[in-house]
């Protein structure tokens, strides 16, 4: 049993024993299990995501760009450039490399997120340093491929995992507070310094192919913080909507959130009118049939459509997981 359970229940034992009245709650007691039953969820699924981050990372590395010259963008690109110019080891390179990182990243994010990035670090520059692996190809386009996307792929699991494998998002972060501009314009920045240093100490064709990399890399990414399901958000603005959410609800099974709103200006002129404002997430196979249901209400309706990365909770999981 979980050490903060023992505690509460001696202390209850011995408030049962003093004083029958004063006694912590069942109430209590299972809000308290609830919780630390959560956060051991967490804790596993973000335990997991860092282990397959790490070894997906380490085949990235060492299948295919160790071997064969190849670099990438951020910390992990440094460190790989870095170690071919010097020969230096690339694991203490990498470690060295992504110190100021953390530093960085438990100034302006916090402690948990210091600790688990620590220990993405530490695991990727071991395993670099101890596991033996044999070389995938040498064939330049599918290294830096799919070295990319196993790259891609760690660092997108270990981000979801709540650490990070390449601090140069928490320097941009850094940066962009001071300057004023984006981050993706900052790490972009950094990479065209890279891959330009790239081409002048090694060569055009080797910066090349590391362009390859990163994007390969830089998309995998995306592809893993994004999620694998992709949903639409639907914004519907319609006298009738009452008969809209009602085909929403009952037709197709999706929840929907109203908002109260009025109306600015529209086809006749300023108007006032309070409306009420449907909110809903489908799946983009869903988005035609919607689309067609909302016609056959009203054809004059306002509908607005905006990507959404992933979701969490409601109805739309359940939903999407019952039709596969």
């Amino acid at each position: 049993m979980h050490p903060f359970l023992v505690r509460l229940l001696t202390e209850q034992s011995k408030r049962r024993k003093n004083n029958p009245n004063d006694q912590i709650s069942d109430y209590v007691l299972m809000r308290e299990f609830k919780r630390l039953r959560l956060r051991s969820l967490q804790l596993l699924k973000s335990t997991v995501m860092l282990v397959l981050g790490v070894g997906s990372a380490s085949i990235g590395l060492l299948g295919f760009l160790l071997p064969n010259d190849v670099v990438d963008g951020g910390a992990v690109g440094i460190a790989l450039l870095t170690a071919q110019v010097t020969k230096w080891s690339f694991p203490i390179l990498f470690f060295l490399i992504s110190l100021p990182f953390l530093f960085l990243g438990y100034r302006l994010i916090g402690k948990s997120f210091t600790i688990k990035a620590a220990v993405s670090i530490v695991l990727l520059s071991l395993s670099v340093a101890i596991v033996d692996m044999p070389v995938i190809t040498e064939d330049k386009l599918l290294v830096s491929v799919f070295g990319g996307f196993f790259l891609g792929l760690g660092i997108g699991l270990v981000m979801r995992g709540g650490g990070v494998l390449d601090g140069t998002e928490i320097l941009a972060l850094t940066l962009t507070r001071k300057l004023g501009i984006t981050v993706g314009d900052m790490i972009l920045v950094f990479n065209v310094v890279i891959f330009s240093v790239a081409a002048y100490l090694l060569s055009i064709e080797t910066a090349l192919y590391s362009m390859l990399t990163y994007l390969a890399a830089s998309r995998t990414v995306d592809f893993i913080l994004e999620g694998i399901e992709e949903y639409t958000g639907i914004t519907i603005i319609s006298p009738k909507s009452e008969e809209i959410r009602e085909m929403i609800t009952s037709k197709l099974g999706h929840g929907v959130t109203v908002y109260r709103g009025k109306r600015g200006f529209g086809s006749h002129g300023h108007r006032q009118t309070e409306i009420d404002i449907l909110y809903s997430v489908v799946t983009r196979l869903e988005i035609s049939r919607i689309t067609a249901e909302i016609q056959l209400i009203d054809k004059d309706a306002f509908v607005m459509m905006q990507s959404v990365k992933d979701t969490r909770g409601g109805m739309i999981k359940k939903r999407a997981h019952q039709h596969m």
